[in-house]
């Protein structure tokens, strides 16, 4: 089973009817009884990371966050989800994230012709061999809307970078944890191939 965390923030049913499209079913909860049975855990999200970890943080959320990525099962961030796993983000000030992943969450600072946020299609550099990329050629393009993007502290995380002005992480790897900048719920059949990765790891 795919839970993918219900904390009020983004578009679970897009990611939801993503999954459907791939080929499985996934259940949208904030219960961390259903979170500590599923078999991959997904953490999508859209909107200001403050008022995401509140959410979190009032649902009771964190911890089965952290026991699932510690029990080894697949877990995947989208977009907010990705940020969220950071140390710190810098976002209307200093947040405390779930820091999974060392780095912080920086603005773009780019030229007046790059506008801000960074939305649509770009283009995939990809880095690592990741298994929840198999299938998909390199270069290939991914949509995107944020206005922040995160830096890793160690570099061998980068499982994907993508360029706007200058190269940026947009997608980290680490043993069972992937996660993604870009929507794969929108990025059409490469995205939805990402998703059928992810929902058939073992």
């Amino acid at each position: 089973m795919i839970a993918i965390i219900d904390y009020q923030m983004g578009n679970l049913r897009s990611v939801q009817k993503g999954f459907e499209r791939a080929g499985h079913q996934a259940i949208i909860t904030c219960d961390p009884d259903q979170l500590a049975v599923a078999d991959k855990i997904v953490l999508p999200g859209v909107g200001a990371f403050e008022d995401a970890m509140s959410e979190l943080r009032g649902r009771g959320l964190i911890d089965p966050i952290h026991a699932s990525i510690e029990s080894g099962k697949p877990f995947l961030g989208i977009c907010l989800g990705l940020q969220l796993l950071f140390d710190v983000s810098y976002e209307g000030g200093r947040h405390e994230g779930l820091g999974v992943i060392p780095g912080e969450v920086v603005r773009f600072d780019v030229p007046g012709e790059y506008k801000v946020p960074h939305m649509g299609w770009n283009q995939a550099e990809m880095r690592l061999p990741a298994p929840i990329l198999e299938g998909i050629k390199p270069k290939s393009y991914f949509y995107f809307v944020h206005s922040f993007y995160v830096v890793p502290s160690n570099v061998e995380v980068i499982a994907i970078e993508t360029t706007y002005h200058r190269p940026f992480c947009s997608m980290i790897w680490r043993d069972n944890v992937y996660a993604t900048q870009f929507h794969p719920e929108k990025s059409q059949a490469d995205g939805l191939r990402l998703l059928k990765n992810f929902g058939d790891m073992a």
